[in-house]
């Protein structure tokens, strides 16, 4: 016997007792490799990485996905609205933050001889990106074509430090 497997010699000729596997052994092997994997840092990345970014789907809730970026002195937010309006769109600037809130409502009917399908789509949605602070909000501009809400935020204009030379005493 070892490590729980027990290993019949070829001296005995008996049809299906070759060699004989303790199946629990194998679950062994199984558990202590997932032990290896998740005591690493870095597999549990990914999975904290999909937490944090999960979005609400269904009938409750949807997230537009967005870009934000920098650019000429402005920061940017794209969202991608497919199918809605912009009279169901809500832009706000709510404590140093950007927020994108609106509902979407989808509905669809295809009536043939013998055929009958209606489908509904609806849900609303929220995003929220913080602004920097000095940000110039006085001067937010928005414009929604083709399904993308553009948005763009005058960003603080920062100061040029001076380089001074310090005497070592």
């Amino acid at each position: 016997m070892d490590n729980g497997n027990v290993v019949v010699k070829p001296e005995n000729k008996e049809p299906g007792l070759a060699q004989w596997r303790n199946p629990w052994a194998a679950m062994e092997e199984i558990e202590n490799e997932m032990d290896r994997w998740f005591d690493r840092p870095w597999p549990r990345l990914p999975r904290l990485w999909g937490r944090l970014m999960r979005r609400p789907e269904g009938p409750a809730g949807w997230a537009p996905k967005i870009d934000v970026y920098a650019k000429d002195g402005k920061l940017h937010v794209k969202a991608d609205l497919p199918g809605m309006r912009k009279e169901d769109i809500d832009v706000e600037l709510i404590d140093g933050a950007l927020v994108i809130k609106g509902e979407r409502r989808d509905e669809s009917e295809v009536k043939e001889e013998h055929y009958y399908r209606a489908e509904r789509r609806y849900g609303s949605f929220f995003r929220q990106v913080p602004l920097p602070e000095g940000a110039d909000v006085d001067k937010v501009e928005a414009s929604f074509k083709d399904g993308v809400l553009e948005v763009s935020v005058p960003l603080p204009v920062a100061a040029k430090a001076e380089a001074k030379k310090i005497a070592i005493g």
